[in-house]
């Protein structure tokens, strides 16, 4: 996706093109990926469409800011450990780390209570990347507990602030 953010006013008519990569992992919240997806697309200047599959590093050239909404337990132990046997892990580990990298945890709330969690989720903060924190509610499993995937809003809501923080989207 790319959005547009105006040129400072000397430079009135040209626009500067910001993308941003959003990576998907195995949780059970990936199923609100079509509704985040189309409120990111609603961000000025998104454009809509798709282009082919890139290597690793051609996508942490070609994006301002990376999301990973959700982030599972599965993904989160092996980003907190340096593992990259995937794409996505691939574009994290090679992630410029002046660029703003969020991510959004979700996992069943056992998982998400387990000591190892903090200990990686504070890894990640550690590098520099923002935490985009899990909410209470009702899972999809049946259990009532921490671990739901921030609401979509709210997600947005932060990638527009992280964007508006470094030169990009216009706030509104």
């Amino acid at each position: 996706m790319e959005a547009r953010a105006p040129r400072p006013a000397a430079i009135p008519s040209v626009e500067r093109a910001f993308h941003v990569l959003v990576g998907v992992t195995g949780s059970v919240a990936a199923l609100k990926l079509p509704l985040l997806v189309a409120k990111l697309l609603d961000l000025p200047g998104m454009w809509k469409r798709r282009s082919d599959p890139v290597l690793h590093i051609d996508l942490r050239r070609w994006a301002d800011l990376m999301l990973v909404a959700p982030l599972d337990a599965n993904t989160l132990g092996k980003v907190a450990s340096g593992i990259c046997d995937n794409l996505l892990t691939c574009v994290i580990r090679a992630w410029d780390l002046s660029k703003p990298l969020l991510f959004c945890p979700a996992m069943n709330t056992a998982m998400w209570e387990h000591p190892l969690t903090a200990r990686q989720v504070g890894q990640l903060k550690s590098f520099g990347y923002v935490e985009i924190p899990c909410v209470s509610k009702k899972l999809v499993c049946g259990d009532q507990g921490l671990g739901a995937m921030a609401e979509v809003e709210t997600i947005v809501d932060k990638v527009k602030e992280v964007l508006f923080q470094h030169g990009g989207v216009r706030q509104g």
